[in-house]
């Protein structure tokens, strides 16, 4: 069977590892993908289990917020990649459910600088838990082995990654955060 022939891999020196002919990067790739799906899937439902519903891009706009305190909102609509008219309505509707502030810049009186609430920490909070939780299940499924294996492999992705692309914005993190 073609499939079970195993081929050595030659990518430098020393690196004698077999692999299957079809683990190369583009049938990864398409599991990745698969697999990024499944896991935006259970993101978006531990998401909406959580205290307060927020939409994908509501949630990713206070994200954004918490990982910069103060930022305006030129910064947030160019981090979420709206229009500002977009960004402000976002914004006013977080604001009127109690999770965003804003308040004026100490040294520009035109410009107003973004804030979460108590609220929207503790609603965040709750979205992370939640996801972590639904995360938890699906990896205590796994055989310790492919944890490792998965771990490593994440690791090594996030090293490439960072090596190919510097990363400009790193308060979105995984898929619909």
């Amino acid at each position: 069977m073609e499939s079970d022939r195993f081929v050595t891999d030659l990518g430098g020196p020393g690196d004698h590892r077999a692999r299957r002919p079809d683990d190369g990067p583009e049938v990864v790739a398409a599991q990745i993908a698969a697999a990024v799906e499944s896991l935006t899937d259970l993101w978006s439902v531990a998401a909406q289990e959580a205290s307060l519903r927020l939409s994908p891009h509501q949630l990713r706009a206070l994200r954004i917020v918490q990982a910069a305190p103060g930022l305006n909102l030129t910064t947030l609509a160019d981090r979420l990649d709206i229009g500002l008219p977009t960004a402000s309505r976002l914004c006013d509707r977080l604001a009127a459910a109690g999770l965003l502030e804003r308040v004026p810049h100490p040294d520009t009186r035109r410009e107003v600088r973004l804030l979460l609430t108590p609220h929207a920490r503790h609603v965040l909070g709750d979205v992370a838990d939640r996801r972590t939780a639904a995360l938890a299940t699906a990896l205590a499924a796994m055989e310790p082995t492919e944890r490792a294996a998965l771990s490593r492999g994440l690791r090594g992705f996030l090293a490439a990654r960072g090596a190919v692309v510097p990363r400009a914005d790193d308060s979105d993190g995984l898929p619909g955060g």
